[in-house]
């Protein structure tokens, strides 16, 4: 079954790509600040959701890592 159809796929999927992005950023600033707008500005805003709410991103990702381990 592909992530879209999979609500735990879709959310884990999600979460990587918000950490992924809070990461690319902090090590190369300019690749996602230059297209704030358009279909990559997605990956600017998904940096900015990792940045900004750090905590509760981390709490969530530790959520579903015993999510995946535990309840599957």
């Amino acid at each position: 079954m592909s992530a879209i159809f999979n609500f735990q796929s879709l959310l884990t999927v999600i979460l990587l790509l918000i950490c992924t992005c809070a990461y690319i950023r902090s090590l190369a600033p300019r690749l996602l600040d230059k297209n704030k707008t358009g279909p990559l500005g997605i990956f600017w805003k998904c940096a900015r959701i990792g940045e900004r709410k750090s905590p509760y991103v981390a709490v969530c990702c530790i959520v579903m890592a015993f999510s995946i381990l535990f309840a599957q």
